[in-house]
């Protein structure tokens, strides 16, 4: 009876769910297991690599922007278009710069002219100088002509040879002569004074580098690269973009028209948080893919410099993190990636492309900033340095045509050296003057 009426609730309950325990005992050795092989994972592989997807394709865009205004005749480039350097990708009409070089050049031909007559008057006031001269000598004689006729006639005149009259006519010769000689003499210094102010504007200096004629070659210089900034050439090799100019449109100087971008020089901007750049160096290897192919093509590069400073504090709109709440913000730094010119070949790149950068960072010997500047341009044209050439050369021979043929001397002129040297001569014999009171 006894065992008829006993509960369920009194017999014995099993000590445990031997397959929940091992259950239980399974999943916590593969966790155990898992966290062993990610820490695993973590120190020998992990930690040696720098990893981000907030990295983005970058290159120059170039802006094509006109020196001059005009109004557009043609467009010869147009959006997706290749380009090579030096190719022309729109004219300007040049009627109004081929007006202005006409008239810089006339202007540089007269002041060359000008120029000329400058240089030539020098010999024409230094003969100007030996007539005066001759006129002294001249002068002179007559004084000692007259003084002596004076004292024949003043010697005779205790005798009644000579009337008084006459001795007044010889007085007043000697008083004309005297007048002459100063005259010959004051024009003497006038006309050294007038070859001392010609000379003072071409001594030192030749016909071409004369003040004036830099001055007018100035303006044929700019007029002439008026007339060749009528047709813009492509600065560099590139793709067209942004096409903005339109036919007949008259444009100021420094309005965009059109942007070249030169895929071959593009590199990856790779915003690591400011976490991830303790161990960052330069020249570390990088690894990336782009998201227009996958995971199949891999770039190799290598770090070539960190950003200056953080995104948010080169933003147009900084934040202001010293008024009201503040809740920090994991901030980021651009780091600057190159690429390999041959993979870019292969498989080129467009900007603002997304990509995926693994940054190796085994090797921490490496330098965060740059201590030396770059070696070269990072890119340069030298499609420009012909408009200067060519601008010299028009100067040259706008010049070249007025300068004239540099004569020889005439026949005459030894003769006339011969008479100077007299007149010099003449000119140094010393004359007895007689002093009248």
């Amino acid at each position: 009876m006894n065992d008829a009426t006993q509960t369920p609730a009194d017999q014995s309950i099993p000590a445990g769910n031997p397959k929940r325990k091992k259950a239980l005992m399974t999943l916590a050795t593969v966790v155990v297991l898992a966290g062993l092989g990610w820490a695993a994972y973590e120190w020998i592989v992990a930690r040696h690599y720098e990893d981000t997807d907030n990295a983005y394709v970058q290159g120059n865009v170039i802006q094509i922007t006109p020196q001059i205004s005009g109004t557009v005749m043609a467009i010869m480039a147009d959006d997706t278009d290749f380009v090579r350097a030096g190719q022309p990708l729109v004219k300007f009409d040049p009627a109004d710069a081929k007006v202005a070089l006409e008239q810089a050049e006339a202007n540089l031909g007269q002041t060359v002219r000008q120029v000329r007559t400058l240089y030539a008057n020098n010999g024409t006031l230094q003969a100007q100088i030996t007539l005066r001269e001759a006129d002294v000598v001249k002068a002179q004689s007559d004084i000692g002509r007259a003084n002596e006729d004076l004292n024949r006639r003043q010697s005779l005149a205790g005798n009644g040879a000579v009337s008084k009259e006459e001795l007044n006519h010889a007085q007043t010769q000697l008083a004309v002569a005297q007048s002459a000689l100063a005259a010959a003499q004051a024009g003497v210094v006038a006309a050294r004074e007038q070859l001392s102010s010609n000379q003072s504007m071409t001594e030192g200096t030749t016909l071409e580098q004369h003040p004036s004629v830099q001055a007018a070659a100035a303006k044929v210089r700019e007029a002439y690269l008026a007339t060749q900034r009528a047709v813009m050439p492509a600065p560099v090799d590139g793709y067209v973009a942004r096409r903005s100019v339109q036919l007949g449109q008259r444009v100021a100087a420094g309005t965009p028209l059109m942007s070249i971008v030169p895929l071959n020089q593009v590199w990856v901007d790779a915003n690591f948080k400011e976490v991830q750049l303790r161990n960052i160096r330069i020249d570390q290897p990088v690894t990336l893919t782009a998201d227009v192919y996958g995971s199949k093509v891999e770039y190799k590069g290598h770090v070539v410099g960190l950003g200056a400073g953080t995104g948010a504090a080169f933003a147009l709109l900084p934040a202001q993190n010293a008024t009201g709440n503040w809740i920090k913000v994991v901030q980021r730094v651009p780091v600057r990636i190159a690429l390999d010119p041959q993979q870019l070949t292969a498989h080129p790149l467009r900007v603002g492309l997304s990509m995926n950068a693994t940054v190796d960072v085994s090797h921490k010997d490496g330098k965060t900033l740059a201590d030396a500047p770059s070696a070269m341009a990072p890119t340069q044209t030298q499609v420009y340095a012909a408009l200067d050439e060519g601008a010299n050369a028009e100067v040259r021979r706008v010049i070249a045509a007025n300068r004239g043929v540099v004569k020889a001397a005439p026949a005459g002129a030894a003769r006339n050296t011969s008479v100077a040297g007299a007149v010099k001569t003449l000119a140094a014999a010393p004359a007895a003057v007689t002093v009248l009171k």
